[in-house]
């Protein structure tokens, strides 16, 4: 999947200068309506499904959905049993999905999505495109590391967040469609969910009482290890209630708009850096301090 989006768009450069192209406009209203049944049926938004069409076909360019209708550049693996085509990708026969439809691949899609690996996501809300985005390419969908830049780019460019609220994008002509909001009972997990956020670009939880990452990692599906990477803590670090634990790794300076913190009584270096999402290595480094210095009132710190 990564390479087609690469051969299609020649990287997030390139591709930040698609604008409204016509090829764009017109895949969305052939396949609007099939994003917004799959959105009802599953609760995936239907701006995800549009924008991950769009990306991995070149807006229904490419030869794997022209001759083979698959429109999310899924491969085979070993439970497919159907027709196959074989591509050059992230190896040189890499084997993908062959469909009787669009349709079809539509509907193969989510069910995709409803594996393991990614009910995660689940645990969003059906309209925030931003999380599904991040949450994608946090669980490996491409190996792209700016897929989700790209996802939130074209839902952003072709306003494809109008189909989640059950509305159309302004540049759209046609009749509003009557807002649904996706059936909830048609979700069904082996394992508790638990709500996830997005602040600095980063995604996280907040821990609940008696928390512990193994129960986070169980939840999420993420190693237990990782998440005491990600926070820059032992494995057995007592979490509060509240606290912030990101599923990923953290940033290497603060936002644009922090650039420095004054600190206040209480404050360690560890509280700065999950605050801010900067790696605890990198708020030393940014500071020229070792690992022993301990923050006192009133010392103003570098974020970025």
């Amino acid at each position: 999947m990564a390479l087609a989006v690469v051969l299609l768009f020649g990287g997030l450069e390139a591709f930040a200068q698609v604008l409204r192209k016509p090829t764009f406009m017109d895949y969305i209203r052939t396949y609007e309506a099939e994003a917004r049944r799959q959105m009802s049926r599953h609760a995936i938004p239907a701006s995800i499904t549009l924008a991950q069409g769009l990306i991995e076909t070149g807006a229904g360019t490419s030869t794997l959905a022209r001759d083979h209708n698959n429109h999310f550049g899924i491969k085979c693996h070993s439970t497919w049993s159907g027709k196959r085509t074989y591509r050059r990708d992230d190896n040189p026969n890499d084997c993908f999905r062959s469909y009787p439809s669009a349709k079809d691949s539509y509907d193969d899609h989510s069910q995709f999505l409803k594996a393991r690996r990614y009910q995660r996501l689940f645990a969003l809300r059906y309209d925030d495109y931003r999380g599904w985005a991040k949450g994608l390419q946090l669980c490996g969908y491409a190996t792209n590391k700016g897929y989700a830049n790209m996802l939130i780019k074209v839902i952003e460019d072709y306003e494809l967040y109008a189909f989640d609220r059950g509305e159309y994008p302004t540049w759209y002509s046609g009749r509003p469609v009557p807002a649904r909001r996706p059936a909830e009972a048609q979700r069904s997990y082996d394992r508790p969910m638990r709500p996830s956020y997005i602040s600095y670009g980063l995604l996280y939880v907040l821990a609940d009482q008696n928390d512990t990452y193994e129960r986070i990692a169980a939840d999420m599906g993420i190693s237990a290890k990782k998440l005491a990477k990600y926070n820059d803590t032992p494995e057995d670090y007592p979490l509060n209630e509240g606290d912030v634990v990101y599923l990923e790794p953290k940033n290497k300076e603060a936002s644009a708009r922090y650039t420095t913190y004054t600190v206040r009584v209480g404050d360690s270096m560890h509280d700065i850096s999950q605050r801010y999402g900067i790696r605890l290595d990198r708020l030393y480094k940014l500071n020229n301090k070792d690992a022993d210095y301990a923050p006192e009132e009133g010392d103003v710190l570098r974020l970025r």
